[in-house]
């Protein structure tokens, strides 16, 4: 799970693409957008379904799209087109629904053959590639296998492909991501682990500067991609843990297969072959049942595994999942709950984005004049840096969460 994004392509003639939800969808977006690039007077919103908040979001990103474009074509693909399917085609502004499964594929929007148009790095600084998607586990609180389906991986010649599409457009950094990406080979005939993975790309492509990988399941993580953690500094030193909590209980009702002993040996073996290393997390606040003492746990677990980097979601229930066959907490509680999360996360990232001023950092420049460092801390550029280089800096301040 992470947290909600928003973005939206705005163009003049060509197919208009609003991406929320997951690095995933944003990655999918891009292929989206590059299949339809003849096409023209037609809006696609890239839906998310983690949240009810997350539905909401979708449902006000389709009326938002119907105002600014009354006459396109308004089309709907993503998680929610499918869990929230008769919901979302009763809207009078939605004109059709594209199959989640299906969005990649040419001919579900009409298209004679697919586009594999070439990157362009005019759109992001990064590229995102999907190595996998779906999911095989059955978490209670989590919808998602429903809009996803079973867990598929992208075979390693075919990331390869992509990975060269993108470096020879120009891109300077590559964040592999999917739904649970620590099961990618899984469902391929030799079941190589991730670590495989990895190791291909940064051997394959010695010209590949930045490599980064997005959320991850501790508990499936091999040792071959511990190892490149520790010792490879073309991975960035950022790991994002699909943590959820800190107490066990509330985890294996949850159903999770990993215990809070398990994250801290993780971070505690990556912490000390390279110390450097950022961590962050989802973490969801008022789980059904969750008393004082687990939530206690959750807020404990963030100085204990050091998470400057945390996606907080206070838990919403949603139909279908057993999580929401629970004993339910009253919202004002979970609003309270992940509202003490997020404030000790902010103190926790403030005090370790304080230890960074006068260091020496390297960002990737953005459009909007900051940069991300290998780290994941937002940095402010040098004025005359220009955006997808990459700049040496030494920051000596911190301002509203930007080092500067």
């Amino acid at each position: 799970m992470g947290r909600l994004r928003m973005s939206v392509e705005v163009a003049d003639s060509a197919a208009k693409v609003v991406s929320l939800g997951c690095r995933l969808n944003i990655a999918e977006s891009e292929r989206i957008r590059a299949m339809l690039a003849e096409e023209r007077d037609i809006v696609v919103i890239n839906s998310c379904a983690v949240t009810l908040d997350a539905v909401r979001q979708t449902r006000k990103a389709i009326r938002q799209a119907r105002r600014a474009n009354p006459h396109a074509r308004l089309l709907v693909t993503g998680c929610a087109a499918e869990t929230e399917r008769a919901q979302l085609s009763a809207m009078d502004e939605v004109d059709g629904l594209i199959d989640n499964a299906a969005k990649l594929d040419a001919r579900a929007w009409n298209i004679a053959e697919s586009k594999q148009a070439t990157p362009d790095k005019s759109r992001h600084t990064r590229a995102f590639i999907a190595i996998q998607n779906g999911c095989d586990h059955a978490c209670t609180f989590c919808i998602i296998p429903q809009g996803r389906g079973r867990s598929r991986s992208l075979p390693i010649m075919d990331v390869l492909r992509e990975v060269e599409r993108h470096l020879v457009a120009g891109a300077a950094e590559i964040v592999l991501t999917g739904v649970d990406v620590t099961s990618w080979g899984h469902d391929l005939s030799s079941q190589p682990p991730l670590g495989e993975l990895v190791a291909a790309i940064l051997t394959h492509f010695p010209e590949l500067r930045r490599l980064r990988m997005s959320s991850l399941d501790g508990v499936e993580i091999d040792p071959l991609l511990l190892d490149l953690f520790a010792d490879e500094q073309r991975l960035m030193p950022h790991l994002h843990l699909s943590l959820q909590h800190g107490s066990d209980l509330i985890l294996k009702r949850m159903k999770r297969r990993h215990l809070r002993k398990d994250a801290i040996r993780l971070v505690s073996a990556l912490k000390s072959k390279r110390p450097e290393i950022a961590i962050g997390a989802d973490l969801i606040a008022g789980f059904p049942t969750e008393t004082e003492a687990h939530h206690a746990d959750n807020l404990s677990i963030i100085e204990e595994l050091d998470i400057v980097h945390g996606h907080v979601f206070p838990y919403s229930p949603r139909s279908g999942t057993p999580a929401a066959r629970m004993p339910q907490l009253p919202r004002p509680t979970v609003k309270e709950r992940a509202a003490q999360l997020r404030e000790r996360v902010a103190n926790a990232r403030h005090s370790w984005l304080d230890g960074l001023k006068g260091t020496d950092l390297n960002i990737l420049v953005e459009s909007d004049g900051t940069g991300y460092a290998e780290n994941y801390a937002r940095v402010a550029a040098p004025p005359h840096a220009s955006r997808g280089e990459i700049v040496a800096v030494r920051p000596q301040s911190v301002e509203n969460g930007l080092l500067t």
